[in-house]
Formats: C-alpha cells, structure tokens, sequence
C-alpha cells in the first residue's frame, strides 16, 4: 500500500472517529445547555438598557488578560483544592427547620453560592446546585469536595428560588429538574427563564426581571440588583443572558446576595436605596489578577459590604468548587485580614451551618492552616471604578 495512502486513511478514520466523540458529548450535554429565549422573552430583552448590539452588556466593561490567565496556571497554589476530604460539614435533616430563627433571620450555608435564607417568616434559596460537578457532563468538570450537607428533599417549602445568572456552579440543570414541580416562585433575571422552561419549569412559577426591577412573593420583596460580571452556557451564546444579585427586603430585615460580581460603582447605590442590610452574602473566591473584575476578591468583598451598609459580612462562592488558581482557604484568610482592619463583622459557618446574624455563633477556625497569598502579594483591584 502506498504510504501516503494509508496516513490519509488513518488521518480520515481518526477524525470521524472524533467528530463521532464530539457528536455524543454534545449530545450528552444537549439538555444541560438549556434554551434560548424567543418571541415575548426576546422582546423584553432587547428592551432592556442594558442591551446592546445582541447581548447585554456591562456599563463598566471587564477587563481580560488572557495572556496572563495562561501564565497563571504555571503559578497555581498547590492547595487549590483539599487534601483532607471531606471537609467538616454540618449535616442536616428537615426537623432543622420546625423551629424557626429566634431573631427572625437565618441564613444557612450549603457550600459555594448555595443559601437558605430564612428571613421574617420566609425563606429564599440561592443559586442551588446538588450536582456532583459543575458542568453540562456528568463525568468531566470541577467536581464538588463534599456531598450536600443537606439534601434536596430534606429543605423545607421554599417560598422563593433566586438565580443570579447562567453560569454552571450558579445554575445546575439537574438540580433545577429535580425542583421542576416545586410550589416556588422562581426569580431570574432576563433571559434565564428559557433554560428553566426547557426544563420543565412552568412558565407560571417564573418571574424574569431587569436590574432594578423587583416582585412580591407573600410579604417579602425581591429587587434584582446590578452585577458586573458575564453569562453564558456554550461558546455560541456570550452574555445572551443577564447577571444580577438580589434584595430581599422582608418587614423587620435585609438581605443583600451578591451572585458573581466584580467591584462597581454602583454598589453605593443599591446601598442607598434599599440598604441597611442586615446581613451580605457577597463572593469572595475564585478570583485571579488577569480577571479583576469577574470576581470581586476577598478585599474588594469587605469594600462592596461597606458600599452596601452591610451590618454583618457572610462569604460565599467558596469551599467547595477549585475554579481558580489561588489556595482554598486563601479567600477567608485575606477576608478575615481586611476586615479586621476595617473593622467589619464577618460571620464564617461550616457548610450546612445554620447563623443568625443577630446572635452569631463564636468565631471558629474549622479550616486548616495553609499558605496563602496576601492582598500585597496578590492584588486583585477592579478597573473601570471612577
């Protein structure tokens, strides 16, 4: 046989067999990518100020440096994930709940964004993922580092579900299957409904709203808030989504959760006009120098509190996923450090760790002693901010 022949055949077998494996992984995710928003829903979007030429997008843009992204996983943290597993959880099963919070406000911590928010007789679950990976496979993708401290049809009725974007560790598609037929309202901002709707979610359950906009659920109002951040779910739909975090403003209390968000302006404002907040739930991890304003970081966090007039600082969007390339424990070290000297009160429960902010539990350091990078060894600072 001519040998040019044969590597020909073999280069034409060996990429059929490829595009064969791509074909099955695409099909496989199919479902976990969600939908597309048309008609009514596509309408409103493009109505919507902050859209622009077919996508939304930030008034202060984001700031990317790829080229250091690439250098960065030369210099990744030998502890960005743990080697101890799992991790110290608290677990938990529905009699929790029989008893409601003394102060009338409770938030407990499920790990990375996930919430319960129980708050003058009602309760809010953030950003619900209890899915094994955060990822459209099932076998591939950030894989959680312990088992959800309590499980699904352990929580008890939840009056409101909010989705601060589209993201794969804020918006699970397994988890939102299994919450299909919840007697919930489902908040999120413009866009999103169309993946939940693909999944099962009727459309009657589902409130879809822009920044500043705001719904009732019982005696609890809900705004959608500003976020400086991103969307998407595949390569083909960037931003076709938007990001948001939310105020849940009950009768006696105020609850501030970020979603994903780097530092922005206006933050003073949301602040101004619907602060004080009792408690913030603002991300803290997952951040990198080349991409400051993705992710707020563990200084800038302790900022946006004070931007916000939060009372009491709570971190999310750590201790459980290694999406970045910082240590673990690094996040609540350096936000631990800054507010220290900014003289902020920060709450820092177990995952599975129910806190009343009003009558917080003494300080316990349930993490391990790592090395970390300091705010002057690692900066992470927001551009775009005047």
């Amino acid at each position: 046989m001519n040998p040019r022949r044969g590597l020909a055949r073999a280069a034409r077998w060996t990429g059929g067999l490829l595009a064969l494996a791509l074909a099955g992984i695409i099909a496989d995710a199919w479902t976990a990518f969600g939908d597309g928003a048309e008609g009514a829903r596509r309408a409103r979007m493009e109505r919507s100020p902050q859209w622009q030429d077919g996508h939304f997008e930030n008034p202060q843009p984001l700031y990317n440096d790829y080229w250091g992204s690439l250098t960065g996983m030369f210099d990744a943290s030998p502890h960005v994930s743990p080697v101890e597993r799992p991790l110290p959880t608290v677990p938990g099963d529905s009699q929790r709940w029989e008893t409601p919070p003394a102060t009338g406000l409770r938030v407990t911590w499920l790990g990375h964004s996930t919430s319960l928010i129980e708050l003058d007789g009602h309760r809010v679950l953030t950003d619900p993922v209890w899915s094994e990976r955060a990822s459209p496979l099932d076998w591939i993708g950030p894989s959680r580092w312990y088992a959800p401290p309590v499980a699904l049809e352990a929580l008890p009725r939840v009056d409101a579900v909010v989705i601060s974007h589209d993201h794969y560790d804020h918006l699970d598609h397994r988890t939102l299957m299994a919450m299909k037929d919840w007697d919930t309202t489902f908040i999120v901002p413009l866009g999103v409904g169309a993946h939940l709707v693909s999944w099962g979610v009727p459309e009657a359950r589902i409130v879809e709203l822009d920044w500043w906009e705001r719904t009732r659920v019982g005696g609890l109002e809900v705004v959608v808030t500003p976020a400086r951040h991103a969307s998407g779910r595949t390569v083909i739909d960037k931003d076709a989504t938007l990001w948001a975090g939310f105020a849940l403003l009950g009768p006696q209390h105020r609850v501030y959760y970020s979603g994903d968000t780097g530092l922005f302006p206006a933050m003073k404002d949301i602040g101004a006009r619907l602060g004080p907040f009792d408690v913030t739930l603002i991300e803290v991890g997952q951040y990198h120098s080349a991409w400051p304003d993705w992710h707020i970081g563990p200084e800038q966090a302790v900022l946006a509190h004070q931007m916000l007039r939060g009372r009491v600082l709570l971190p999310v969007h750590w201790g459980l996923f290694g999406l970045a390339f910082h240590g673990w424990t690094e996040p609540i070290e350096r936000v631990l450090a800054a507010a220290g000297q900014a003289g902020q009160s920060v709450l820092v429960p177990r995952p599975g760790q129910s806190v009343e902010p009003e009558a917080p539990p003494a300080f316990e350091r349930w993490w391990p002693e790592l090395p970390w990078n300091t705010a002057a060894q690692d900066p992470i600072v927001s551009t775009k901010l005047n």
